[in-house]
């Protein structure tokens, strides 16, 4: 082998080396607020903590805040993505009354949360790593709105987001022959309903009569009032929101998708 020809193989071997090297270095961009707006992700493992029997952590996001559940109150707030850092404001909560052990978990994710555990986000599966845990969630396809049964998990007046009766179950199914069937918590109906792109115009509602007390009548009178007219509603993941009126006359219902 000439000299000439050794030195051409060696710098072949080291461009090849360096080829590789940069390969080794490569990183995939980091996670933008803007890559989880208008997405919801509900946990599919979760590392550090056990999660209550029966529930799972749902994050929703649009623009630059979240909405956060671990199975009893709804946390929402703003949040800045830094250096892989998720970093949220203070939260505000609604303020549900729940068995202890899912109280208990509001107030271990709160405090997860607000650690600010770094963030990435590798195809539909979002993670969120603290120093004692690490949540894994994948991304939720929105539900239909038509021949979905979505149950109400909160009632929306005076700018505020109360809860359902522990007892009480409301719920509607809106059908593709364009009606709605209701179940108020107490009696069941039904009526005409119109889909728009983002509203739905409600026919009047025909009930049964049976008599509804204390929280049961304040749950069916809180679903009536919103299911008249022309009410807005979007929809994030597997969960429907219903808004009627402007601020503080706004009502509304929170509801989310029957498994």
């Amino acid at each position: 082998m000439t000299s000439r020809t050794a030195l051409a193989l060696l710098a072949l071997t080291g461009l090849t080396i360096a080829a590789c090297g940069s390969d080794d270095s490569s990183t995939s961009d980091s996670v933008t607020a803007a890559d989880l707006s208008g997405k919801e992700f509900v946990s599919s493992d979760v590392t550090g903590h056990e999660l209550v029997d029966g529930s799972r952590i749902t994050m929703s996001f649009l623009d630059d805040t979240v909405s956060v559940n671990a199975g009893c109150n709804t946390m929402n707030g703003g949040f800045e993505i830094a250096d892989d850092t998720f970093t949220v404001a203070q939260l505000a909560s609604t303020m549900m009354a729940c068995p202890d052990p899912v109280m208990e978990q509001d107030a271990w994710l709160s405090g997860f949360l607000a650690a600010s555990p770094t963030i990435a986000l590798e195809g539909s599966t979002l993670t969120l790593t603290g120093d004692d845990a690490t949540i894994t969630l994948d991304e939720v396809e929105p539900a239909e709105l038509v021949g979905t049964t979505w149950v109400v998990t909160g009632t929306v007046a005076t700018q505020a987001v109360s809860s359902v009766p522990m007892d009480s179950t409301a719920s509607i199914t809106i059908t593709d022959d364009g009606t709605v069937a209701v179940d108020t918590g107490c009696n069941t109906g039904s009526g005409e309903v119109e889909v728009g792109d983002d509203t739905l115009t409600f026919g009047p509602i025909a009930t049964t009569l049976r008599a509804c007390v204390d929280e049961a009548a304040g749950l069916e009178a809180s679903v009536l009032a919103v299911l008249q007219g022309e009410v807005g509603y979007e929809i994030s993941g597997d969960d429907l929101s219903l808004r009627s009126g402007e601020g503080a006359d706004e009502i509304g219902l929170e509801l989310t998708a029957q498994p």
